[in-house]
């Protein structure tokens, strides 16, 4: 990125320009960001990933409009109308639309109106009924009447047209519009005629208006959606009239009257209604839909990030359980690295009720295997078959526990469930995600596409490009703040660990195969097509447990080992003595170490480090029971304070998981004694909370829940 740049974005954003040059310049290097703000804090400034990512997303911004200025200049010099004044104008404008009201008079175009009247000579008839230093006689335009313009009507008809357009370019009069739409403009929606019983869900929005500012993004892309299912009519709105007569005091001159006066405020209101409002409102609905898009985005990717940071069980041999009714319950067995040990199938639900053979055989593989913890799916029979696996007597401590199976089934018939279990069908897969899903979520859920997982917002109406980008800059951000176990980690979790992808993942997951499990990070240099660039930035974030260099396991990057080397030296102690003594460690003078390169940012992460190797970022484990007099919607009453789990976040509110298949609605209204306006600054996804049933709607499925009133009874 250029100079320039940097100090666009420098203003645009208040970072240091030093500092914005420096990130620009890492990226175009091939830097992550996970890198960047890890490993070169003395670069940045110790800039954190939501300042790089800001950093790298205003750059593109910049760059983005830079080329369409260039594109716009060098259009219009090939027309010959490129002018210094232009010029001027198209190095000024701070925006695209800025640039796009320069450039649209010049813009090719279909033949419209105006240039059907240009083409018949008609644009001298329609400067001199804009030049309003003297009257103008309508007759006058007899003198345009040719074998193609009829007669005067038509000649004044035809330079309207060309007046209309010239109102509906002109830069001042869009300014001056798009000002009113974005400060004045109301959304409304009316349910389409005869469709109100197909529109149920969108009963809401049958007579719907209010300020467009003030429209959420949920409530925008719901009215959308229904639109787009042909329910609903949408439309932006500002107050007609009063825009004309702005325009008209504009564009007319208080001293034209008569005839004169009436063209030009016939060919203004025309100007507006058919080219200038219909230009701006598409203008102004696209730049909602981009606003409610990008909270809904945001919305997403902070849902994801909360799920895929929650806290893992730990590598323990699990029983994970997919419960069903009719076909029974899918039960397999995973080991500490997440392998398969055995699979079956148990019924201990209607319509079999095998209790007494599903209980045989649970506790079985629950000895044969060292079953330590059991998964239970959260779907179809899953509290049934919770309440039943809790019951039963096993031969050692036990936890069971309940799992979103959200996108299991779909990892199940993925290829990468494919590739992973050639030999075991859907119900095997499904299960053992089920299971994996408890011991390490981060590494099970990376597998599935995150739209499937359950905890957007509208997902399928964003822009899906803008969302696949935020999805996977989010996993990639939870991966490398995680780190990865090099000899157990997936190829698709690989695949996200800064500098690799898909290729690299695939080739160290196949020369692990051909050679082991990896012994040193060094070794990482012999996997084909993993240069110096990529070992650079991946080997700080892969962890090797077994490896002989303590430090391999460590987020230490293999180009600090030397400082840790030396500390450890000058200590009289060997690198693992060093961390065994953790004494030793506060009492050390950092300042020692401090060079160019490595100041005390970077000290202080290598401290920490060698305090606790190997450390994991995310939460410890925490068993959660629901209510067990509760198992469906039906058992529900207002006033019951249950417990539950947060699975989903919304700008509305949030859902809790209570234990009946359909989550509840906590209404941001009723989380907290305040005032809510975030539910992300009272709730955390998967987070464990009390509530109190309100109302319930078993036609409509719908459960209201209250934490606020939890807390007030607390009181």
């Amino acid at each position: 990125m250029s100079t320039d740049i940097a100090k666009t974005v420098s203003a645009r954003l208040g970072y240091a320009p030093a500092r914005v040059k420096a990130v620009l310049d890492l990226l175009a290097d091939g830097a992550t960001i996970p890198f960047i703000a890890r490993y070169r804090k003395e670069v940045t400034g110790s800039l954190d990933e939501v300042a790089i990512l800001a950093i790298k997303t205003a750059a593109e911004s910049v760059q983005e409009l830079a080329d369409r200025k260039e594109y716009v200049t060098n259009v219009i010099t090939s027309l010959g109308k490129f002018t210094p004044e232009l010029e001027k104008a198209l190095e000024a404008a701070e925006d695209m639309a800025a640039v796009e009201d320069l450039y649209l008079p010049y813009k090719p175009k279909r033949r419209t109106r105006a240039q059907m009247a240009r083409e018949r000579g008609l644009e001298p008839l329609a400067e001199k009924i804009l030049d309003q230093r003297n009257d103008f006689n309508p007759a006058e335009a007899k003198k345009f009447v040719t074998s193609e313009v009829k007669d005067v009507d038509d000649a004044l008809a035809g330079a309207s047209d060309i007046i209309a357009e010239k109102v509906s370019e002109n830069i001042e009069a869009r300014n001056d519009v798009r000002g009113r739409f974005k400060r004045t403009a109301k959304i409304t929606s009316k349910v389409v005629k005869a469709k109100e019983q197909d529109a149920v869900k969108y009963a809401d929005y049958y007579e719907f208006t209010e300020p467009l500012n003030r429209c959420s993004s949920h409530r925008y892309l719901a009215m959308r959606r229904g639109e787009n299912e042909g329910l609903l009519r949408v439309s932006i709105e500002i107050d007609n009239e009063e825009a004309v007569e702005r325009l008209n005091r504009r564009f007319v001159r208080s001293r034209t009257q008569g005839r004169h006066r009436e063209i030009l405020e016939d060919a203004v209101a025309d100007g507006y209604s058919r080219l200038l409002r219909p230009s701006i409102e598409n203008e102004v609905a696209a730049t909602t839909r981009t606003e409610a898009d990008r909270v809904a985005i945001e919305a997403f990717a902070d849902n994801l990030r909360q799920l895929l940071m929650a806290a893992p069980l730990g590598p323990k041999r699990v029983m994970g359980v997919d419960p069903g009714y009719r076909t029974g319950c899918k039960v397999v067995v995973i080991d500490e690295s997440g392998s398969l040990l055995h699979h079956d199938v148990i019924y201990p639900t209607p319509p079999h009720n095998d209790r007494e053979g599903a209980e045989e055989t649970v506790l079985n593989l629950v000895k044969k295997y060292g079953v330590e913890a059991i998964a239970v799916g959260n779907g179809t029979a899953g509290r049934e078959t919770e309440q039943f696996l809790r019951r039963l007597r096993y031969p050692h401590e036990v936890s069971v526990n309940v799992v979103n199976e959200n996108g299991a089934s779909v990892y199940s018939a993925s290829a990468i469930a494919r590739e992973e279990f050639p030999n075991e069908d859907v119900t095997v897969r499904g299960a053992v995600s089920i299971a994996r899903r408890l011991v390490d979520p981060l590494a099970e859920l990376v597998k599935i596409d995150p739209k499937s997982i359950g905890v957007g917002q509208y997902q399928h109406d964003v822009d899906q490009t803008a969302l696949k980008a935020s999805l996977d800059y989010t996993v990639e951000a939870c991966v490398n703040s995680v780190g990865v176990n090099l000899n157990t980690a997936s190829a698709r979790l690989l695949s996200y660990v800064s500098g690799i992808g898909d290729t690299i993942a695939k080739n160290i997951v196949d020369y692990r195969a051909q050679n082991g499990p990896f012994t040193s990070r060094k070794q990482l240099m012999k996997v084909p097509r993993l240069g110096a660039k990529a070992f650079e930035q991946c080997a700080g974030f892969l962890r090797i447990p077994e490896a002989e260099n303590l430090l391999d396991n460590t987020g230490v990057h293999p180009e600090r080992y030397d400082i840790v080397e030396r500390i450890a030296k000058d200590l009289g102690c060997t690198v693992k003595e060093l961390v065994e003594d953790k004494d030793r460690l506060h009492k050390l003078d950092l300042d020692r170490y401090v060079t160019d390169e490595c100041g005390l940012p970077t000290l202080k992460d290598i401290i920490k480090e060698l305090e606790k190797p190997g450390r994991d970022p995310r939460q410890t484990f925490s068993e959660f029971k629901f209510d067990e007099t509760v198992h469906s919607i039906d058992d529900l009453r207002a006033g019951m304070v249950l417990p539950g789990i947060v699975n989903n976040i919304t700008d509305f509110g949030a859902f809790v998981d209570i234990g009946v298949h359909q989550s509840g609605l906590v209404h941001k209204s009723q989380m907290a004694i305040k005032r809510v306006n975030n539910p992300r600054e009272v709730v955390k996804l998967n987070q464990h909370v009390m509530v109190k049933v309100l109302d319930v709607d078993t036609h409509k499925q719908r459960i209201s829940l209250s934490m606020k009133e939890v807390a007030q009874d607390a009181e």
